[in-house]
């Protein structure tokens, strides 16, 4: 690859939101790290897939090292991966709370960490979260606690982690999204969904993808969420 192809590490790759990334930033011509618990290896050469449990560091150190191995930099790190359970709070169990601060909060840590000490060194790079507009709005429907405090933790993170590394050509931003049709949301639920969201609508996931691509070019942005949640952070 050219040394001045971009290169973006995306988690939670494997399908929906995360295999459309894949794509639209192989549009673009940037080289791919694509990493999820269970992901095909691929025929293009400028994808790598790299198999694991984003909750283990090994799984971030690999495809940190791996993608410096292959393409010799790291631009941009979407972290996607995450897990939504939403049940009444004393019905979470603590199987449920060890699974989803794992996705959420421990495997954010850990490969933001390393990709961020790497995109110091260069002097250049962009972090994007996915959060949740249920941390901005409550929703008695949809009862969440565990992905308010997970994603909420996210969003606090990303301005903290805008201004820390601001000075060092670094942005961190987070997209918001409202209820997306992806795999986690059965057809059948559909109608039921769309009514949650002031434009009467679920999300498609070419309206997060095209969020996450504005932020990518916007290189005066940092430290924004971005809502994508048909006007749930507005109202009701």
């Amino acid at each position: 690859m050219s040394s001045e192809q971009k290169v973006a590490v995306i988690t939670g790759a494997s399908q929906g939101m995360g295999a459309a990334l894949v794509k639209a930033y192989r549009d673009r011509d940037y080289g791919v790290v694509a990493t999820a618990r269970s992901i095909n290896p691929t025929s293009d050469d400028q994808i790598l897939a790299v198999p694991g449990d984003i909750t283990d560091r090994k799984t971030a150190e690999r495809a940190i090292s791996e993608s410096l191995a292959r393409f010799g930099r790291i631009d941009t790190l979407i972290n996607n991966a995450g897990i939504f359970i939403a049940k009444p709070f004393t019905q979470y169990t603590e199987a449920d709370y060890a699974t989803v601060v794992g996705v959420n909060l421990t495997g954010f840590f850990h490969i933001t960490q390393l990709a961020i000490a790497e995109m110091e060194r260069r002097h250049s790079g962009h972090v994007v979260q996915i959060t949740t507009s249920l941390v901005e709005h409550a929703d008695s429907r949809v009862p969440s606690v565990l992905a308010s405090l997970t994603k909420g933790g996210l969003s606090a993170a990303t301005k903290s982690l805008a201004i820390e590394y601001a000075k060092a050509g670094i942005r961190v931003n987070a997209v918001s999204p409202g209820i997306i049709k992806t795999p986690m949301n059965p057809v059948e639920t559909h109608a039921q969904l769309a009514k949650l969201h002031p434009l009467g609508r679920m999300g498609e996931i070419s309206d997060v993808v095209d969020a996450i691509l504005y932020l990518e070019s916007a290189s005066f942005v940092t430290g924004e969420t971005v809502h994508v949640d048909g006007g749930q952070s507005a109202g009701h």
